[in-house]
């Protein structure tokens, strides 16, 4: 079977660290984001992968390669204008077909057993099966209506909405032990993992902008076909805003003993405190200087006595001309740092 992952958005939601390079290659957990998401497929045997490509695509070839060190095969294509979820599954048409093939969110940290939603879409024999979870903690994920295993349609929020979720708070990782509150039917959300029958590209809208839930599963129900769903347990995490990432971020290197993530280049000096961190390539923090709760960009240099803390950080150099898109985090020039501080 093979693989596509979804990873030609802009980004702007992770804006400034995506200012000099697309999300996909963004540094996570000492690979690329989107080499992240291979391991995990290469883990369930998958080693042709798929990926598509928009804003900035020379920087996830680069970052990427051939794809034979997160153990897969990777195959690019691009999109010059971006053609949503379903129209880009469209696009990958030839790399496909043929064969069930999965499908899941360039942005995803998960131990979703990817097995058992692979034998439940065969035992089910559906158009599609789509994993699911519970959303205990009733976050703002559109509601998955299900009945008897299949999917019956889609919409709407939980009524009580996690408030935390619209200002980027990282999930926590929540599964089939899950708490039930009494009285309460818990929703089911989308993780954003899909496996797909090949007959889905009939139902696919060729050549032109489309997504899967509005374009192709809506339409394939009305047309009397299958949707299964599993309900999946393990943990999930959506790394859409720099928030997300950081906290995302801290929650696996805990899982490691680790509090701080140093990429290659990168140098601490001796009596510099760093904390619950990320810093990228070729960062410099002084002696004395603090960091906490930072994310700090390629070639950020901290220097000796300086305070940081809560706060997305990348060279004041590329901010200079560029403009801030909307959902992108604000900030200030510091010397020759830009600061984006991080919401509550």
């Amino acid at each position: 079977m093979r693989a596509m992952i979804l990873a030609a958005g802009y980004g702007t939601r992770l804006w400034p660290l995506t200012i000099d390079r697309a999300k996909p290659a963004i540094p996570f957990m000492g690979r690329p984001l989107v080499g992240y998401v291979a391991e995990y497929l290469a883990h369930y045997g998958f080693s042709d992968v798929v990926v598509n490509l928009h804003h900035r695509p020379e920087s996830v070839r680069a970052a990427l390669g051939d794809g034979s060190r997160f153990g897969v095969q990777m195959h690019y294509v691009e999109e010059p204008v971006i053609l949503g979820t379903s129209g880009a599954i469209d696009n990958a048409r030839t790399l496909l077909e043929g064969d069930a093939f999965v499908v899941i969110n360039g942005k995803l940290a998960t131990d979703i057993d990817l097995g058992e939603a692979l034998a439940t879409h065969r035992r089910t024999g559906a158009l599609a099966t789509l994993v699911l979870r519970r959303n205990v903690e009733r976050e703002r994920y559109s509601i998955v209506r299900v009945r008897d295993g299949l999917v019956e349609g889609f919409g709407g929020f939980p009524v009580s909405d996690n408030a935390s979720s619209a200002s980027g708070a990282a999930q926590k990782p929540r599964g089939e032990d899950s708490v039930h509150v009494e009285g309460e039917e818990t929703p089911l959300m989308f993780t954003g993992i899909q496996i797909l029958d090949p007959r889905i590209f009939s139902f696919i809208p060729r050549g032109v902008f489309s997504h899967t839930v509005t374009d192709v599963y809506i339409p394939a129900l009305k047309a009397g076909e299958r949707i299964a769903a599993h309900v999946a347990g393990g943990y999930w995490y959506e790394l859409s805003t720099v928030k997300r990432y950081l906290e995302t971020s801290l929650e696996l290197l805990k899982r490691e003993g680790r509090e701080v993530e140093v990429c290659a280049g990168s140098h601490v000096e001796p009596g510099a405190d760093v904390r619950e961190s990320v810093l990228w390539e070729d960062v410099e923090v002084s002696e004395g200087a603090s960091v906490r709760r930072c994310v700090l960009g390629a070639g950020v240099v901290v220097g000796r006595g300086e305070v940081l803390e809560n706060a997305a950080v990348v060279r004041a150099e590329l901010v200079q001309d560029a403009e801030r898109p909307e959902k992108g985090l604000d900030g200030e020039v510091r010397g020759s740092n830009f600061v984006a501080p991080l919401p509550e």
